[in-house]
C-alpha cells in the first residue's frame, strides 16, 4: 500500500429542487399514520440525508456510466470479475479503491495492495434549518376501472430544504483522479435523484456552495460533464 498524502475535504449544501423521501425502515402499524415515513435523527426527530444513501446512488451512478453494471450482474463492482477489456478492469480498479470492492480480492497480493482501503468517507447530512415535512397522497389507477387502488401517504422533505454536505478523500501516492471522479459522480447525481420514487419527480437535488479545502470550487463543478469525460 502506498503512502498516504492528503485527506481531501469536500463541503457545501444540498439543496433539494423537489421533495425527498429516503425511508425510514419503520414497520409500526399506525391506523391513521403516514404508510411511509422519512428517516428521522432519533434525538433531534430531524429529517437527515444518510452518507450511506449518497455513497451507495453516486457509486451505481457512476458504475453506470463506467460500464460495469451489466459485468457485475447488478452487484457493486467486484475487482475479481474477468473484464472484457483492460479499461473496464481499470475502471473497477477506481471504483473498488473509492468506495471499497464490492467482494473479497483472494489469492493476488498484488490486486489486493492495490486496491488498498476505502478512500470515501460520507458524513450523515443534517439539516440547516428546522422543516415541516410535507404528505403526498398518491395511489395507482385501474386500467380499466379508472378507479384508484393502493392508496398511501408518503412523507417527504419539501422542495427548498438545505442540508449540510461533507465528505472526505484518502489520497495516496499513485492513486490516479479519484477525487475527479467522485466529483464527476456528485454531477451525475444532480442529474439523476436521490431516495426513492425519482421517476415520479422525487429527490431532485442541487449541490451549492462547494469547497475544497476551504477553497471555493462551485464554478469548477458547475461545468463538470461527466460524459465528456473519458
Amino acid at each position: 500500500m502506498e503512502r498516504l498524502i492528503n485527506i481531501t475535504t469536500i463541503t457545501g449544501t444540498i439543496k433539494l429542487k423537489s421533495g425527498l423521501h429516503i425511508g425510514g425502515g419503520d414497520a409500526t402499524m399506525k391506523i391513521g399514520g403516514i404508510d411511509n415515513e422519512v428517516i428521522k435523527h432519533p434525538i433531534t426527530n430531524d429529517p437527515y440525508i444518510p452518507g450511506s444513501s449518497l455513497k451507495g446512488k453516486i457509486r451505481s451512478l457512476l458504475e453506470w456510466k463506467l460500464g460495469l453494471v451489466g459485468i457485475n450482474e447488478g452487484k457493486p463492482a467486484n475487482v475479481t470479475k474477468n473484464y472484457p477489456t483492460d479499461k473496464e478492469k481499470n475502471n473497477a480498479i477506481k471504483i473498488a479503491q473509492l468506495f471499497g470492492n464490492g467482494g473479497e480480492i483472494k489469492d493476488d497480493e498484488e490486486l489486493s495492495k492495490k486496491v488498498g482501503v476505502t478512500r470515501v468517507s460520507f458524513n450523515d447530512c443534517e439539516l440547516k434549518e428546522k422543516i415541516k415535512t410535507e404528505v403526498k397522497f398518491e395511489n395507482s389507477i385501474n386500467r380499466i376501472t379508472s378507479k384508484a387502488d393502493n392508496p398511501r401517504q408518503t412523507e417527504r422533505v419539501p422542495s427548498g430544504a438545505k442540508f449540510k454536505f461533507s465528505v472526505t478523500v484518502k489520497v495516496f501516492e499513485n492513486d490516479s483522479n479519484l477525487v475527479d471522479l467522485l466529483k464527476e459522480g456528485m454531477k451525475l447525481l444532480e442529474m439523476d435523484s436521490l431516495g426513492g420514487n425519482g421517476s415520479r419527480g422525487y429527490g431532485k437535488i442541487k449541490f451549492e456552495d462547494l469547497k475544497q479545502d476551504g477553497n471555493s470550487i462551485q464554478e469548477e463543478f458547475d461545468q463538470i460533464d461527466p460524459f465528456s469525460q473519458g
